[in-house]
């Protein structure tokens, strides 16, 4: 499979729209990246066409991306996604490629892994979630697939977290489960 991030483009209109969109939430978000300017985000932004294609899918399904950080070293700003509930375009999938094929009735229509690769991101870490749970509330009525160890995976699991209680809660299932109410988080390096 080809990396879809280096095939897929934004037209002028998208483009414009969708750094109109993520430029307001930054504004409105000025918590999630503290000492970071949004002009030189936007230059970054514009400076990279496949990585803006894959902020329009994370916007394209709800994930409403929003900048949380920047890497010291490289200088890339880190995004993810920060709607309040998983992202409603990316529900209803099992975790990766090895547990769709091994279903043998009432498939999804993919995996978690799969989706995030078409769209040039990765899941969230359960680090990366703590992280974000930090950030706001998140969560409070879905649950997100989270990048599972390799460990728990050889074992068939894999992890997914949520908030309920006040308490942010990272919990296994079957890698082959899928839920209408399970999505998945991404994050990308710009």
């Amino acid at each position: 499979m080809k990396n879809a991030k280096t095939t897929q483009k934004l037209s002028p209109e998208q483009r414009e729209e969708l750094i109109g969109a993520l430029q307001t939430r930054f504004e409105k978000n000025l918590n999630r990246h503290a000492g970071i300017e949004w002009a030189k985000v936007q230059a970054r932004l514009e400076a990279n066409p496949g990585k803006l294609w894959s902020l329009h899918e994370m916007e394209r399904t709800g994930g409403e991306p929003d900048v949380v950080g920047q890497d010291k070293k490289t200088g890339e700003y880190v995004f993810f996604d920060c709607a309040a509930q998983s992202p409603a375009g990316r529900t209803s999938l099992c975790y990766d490629r090895e547990a769709l094929d091994s279903r043998k009735k009432f498939k999804p229509k993919n995996s978690a892994l799969d989706l995030a690769a078409a769209m040039g991101i990765e899941l969230l870490t359960e680090e990366q979630y703590h992280e974000l749970q930090q950030l706001g509330e998140f969560d409070t009525k879905s649950s997100s697939w989270l990048k599972t160890p390799a460990e728990i995976r050889k074992l068939g699991g894999a992890i997914f977290g949520d908030r309920r209680f006040g308490r942010v809660f990272v919990y296994h299932n079957g890698a082959e489960s899928y839920y209408s109410g399970r999505g998945f988080r991404g994050w990308l390096r710009v």
